[in-house]
Order: C-alpha cells, then sequence, then structure tokens
C-alpha cells in the first residue's frame, strides 16, 4: 500500500482511481462496509482503491483544547486500511487553507486536478468543504459535470443502533468493551513499540511493557484483560492499564501490560494488544504498597476472567 502525503506530492502516475474520504477513526463495521464497496468497484474497473484521510482530524483541528479521544493513531490506521485491500492512502495536512476551502474548490483541486477521481464512494451522510457546506448532492452534480459516479454507502446498523465512531467512543468511555467491539467488528486494542520505563512494575513484582499511546487523548482508563499479539506467533493474556499514572504522579497516559506467565526483554517490539474487558477504572493510593495490593487482586481478576471465558 502506497502512502502519499499532500497534495503536492501527486503526480501524473497517481490519476485515475476510486476514492473514498473520511477520518476512518477506527475501522469500524461501517467503515469496513464503505471500503469493501469500494475496492469491489475499483477492482471492476481496474482502479486503484485510494483512501484520503486528514491530519490532524477536522475535529482535532476545531476543538483545539479538548478534541475527541481517538480511536486509532495514523500508525494503527493504515494497517487496518491495509487489511481491506486499500492500495493508495492520501494524507492531507488539515490546517487553516483546507479548513476554508469552498466544497467547489475542493472538488476541483482534490478530486479532479488531484486525484483525476473516477469513482467515489462516501458515506451517506458526508460533508466536507469551508462550514461543511459540500454534501452527496453536490458530489452527485460534480460528477454529472466532470464525468465521475458518486456512490454513497448507506449507514450501517447493528442491533438498531447507527454505527459510528461517536458512539464506539462512548461505549469506551463507559468501559462497555464488549458493546464497542460488536461495532469495531473486533476487540478494541491499542498498539505501539515497547519503550524503557521507570521499572516500577517490576520493583512492585509485575513486570510491564510500555507503549507511548502518541495520540491527544486516550478513548479507556483504567484496569483491562488484554490479549497480546507480537511476543512469537501466539496470543498470550496478561492484565493492560491505561492511564496516566495518579498513583505515581504520573501525567502522561500510557499503556502498560503484565504478560502472564512470560520472562523476557520486550524493548523496540512492537506489541498489538487488544482490551477484552474492563475490570475497573484508573484510581490513586496512598502507598506503593496499597498499589502492589490492588495490582495482585486485578492481576487474579483478570485470570479468573480469562478462565471463565476458556482463554487460560
Amino acid at each position: 500500500m502506497e502512502l502519499i502525503r499532500g497534495l503536492l506530492n501527486l503526480k501524473a502516475r497517481h490519476r485515475g482511481c476510486a476514492a473514498t474520504i473520511g477520518n476512518y477513526d477506527g475501522v469500524h463495521l461501517g467503515h469496513q462496509h464503505v471500503l469493501k464497496e469500494l475496492v469491489s468497484n475499483a477492482r471492476a474497473h481496474a482502479l486503484p482503491a485510494t483512501v484520503v484521510v486528514f491530519e490532524p482530524t477536522p475535529q482535532e483541528y476545531f476543538t483545539n483544547a479538548e478534541p475527541p479521544a481517538r480511536l486509532m493513531n495514523f500508525c494503527e490506521k493504515w494497517p487496518a486500511l491495509a487489511e481491506y485491500g486499500v492500495d493508495r492512502v492520501v494524507c492531507l495536512r488539515f490546517n487553516r487553507a483546507l479548513a476554508e476551502m469552498p466544497a467547489e474548490m475542493f472538488i476541483e483541486h482534490v478530486l479532479i486536478h488531484g486525484l483525476g477521481v473516477r469513482h467515489l464512494v462516501v458515506g451517506d451522510d458526508f460533508r466536507f468543504g469551508c462550514d461543511r457546506a459540500g454534501d452527496f448532492a453536490l458530489l452527485k452534480a460534480a460528477g454529472a459535470d466532470y464525468g465521475f459516479e458518486v456512490a454513497g454507502a448507506r449507514t450501517l446498523t447493528v442491533a438498531g443502533e447507527r454505527v459510528s465512531s461517536s458512539r464506539i467512543r462512548e461505549y469506551l468511555a463507559a468501559g462497555k468493551l464488549e458493546s464497542a467491539a460488536g461495532f469495531l467488528g473486533m476487540p478494541f486494542s491499542l498498539s505501539g513499540r515497547v519503550v524503557y520505563g521507570d521499572r516500577l512494575g517490576r520493583t512492585l513484582g509485575f513486570p510491564t511493557a510500555n507503549i507511548p499511546l502518541k495520540r491527544r487523548v486516550s478513548p479507556v482508563h483504567g484496569i483491562f484483560v488484554a490479549a497480546v499479539h507480537g511476543i512469537g506467533g501466539a496470543s498470550r493474556y496478561g492484565a493492560a492499564y491505561v492511564g496516566s499514572r495518579p498513583a505515581v504522579g504520573g501525567r502522561r497516559a500510557m499503556l502498560e501490560v503484565y504478560v502472564f506467565d512470560f520472562t523476557g526483554a520486550l524493548y523496540g517490539q512492537r506489541l498489538h494488544v487488544e482490551l477484552l474487558h474492563q475490570l475497573r477504572a484508573d484510581a490513586a493510593f496512598e502507598n506503593l504498597e496499597a498499589l502492589k495490593a490492588q495490582m495482585a487482586r486485578d492481576v487474579g481478576a483478570a485470570r479468573a476472567w480469562l478462565k471463565q471465558h476458556g482463554l487460560d
């Protein structure tokens, strides 16, 4: 899969494609529905399947103080898009110029002159351009004028509820990981490379793999039962913590994973951590002894949950 950063890096060979546009945060079931239609359309017309995304997201740009939590950072989104057969990702920097670009100009500069789009697939609620003035009807009219086809992917519902990234965020914030997984089509996960920490977990008897979240706001906080991928070929299980470690005065949110029955170094390895079930919310403790005692209870609760679900 090819990554193209910015319109200036689009070359003549990139013109002519089947495309879709959006944040694709989480690559949930609704996104997957659009991607399958995109790739099917692209293959039928011998065109590259192209996804246009934005960094930062428009929500992050317009709500700079406290943006919505990201379900995926860009490094997590990349392999998720590749899994569904996407050939190219065009990443546009969302800045003032793009925010203030009229919808008609976006069509002309990005879709026509930039991508040479031949087929476009968007969600039925897709909005774009300055003040979100552009919509599906405008795209259809432009397609008729410029000679490209526009298809609308209908909103996907599960149990009568619309699948959306915002609803998944709400489920995750409430600790309803199973409900979030139902909309994602998979357990919610976090991934990244293991970095050196302060070795506090090792001192307390529970050595953890520490992974920076690389997102301004985390969609989850607390203690979780986790499945860990990236240590050999088989899945391993453990207890995971996501938060800023108020018990020891921490400030930056991190993912820390205690992998059951594992000894060895994981520094530099990329791990994919699925959060299967939330055990409790984050909390502060009076001292390290109290923290250590709670960690032992958390590990016991995680092992019990895994055994109950046949995963031990």
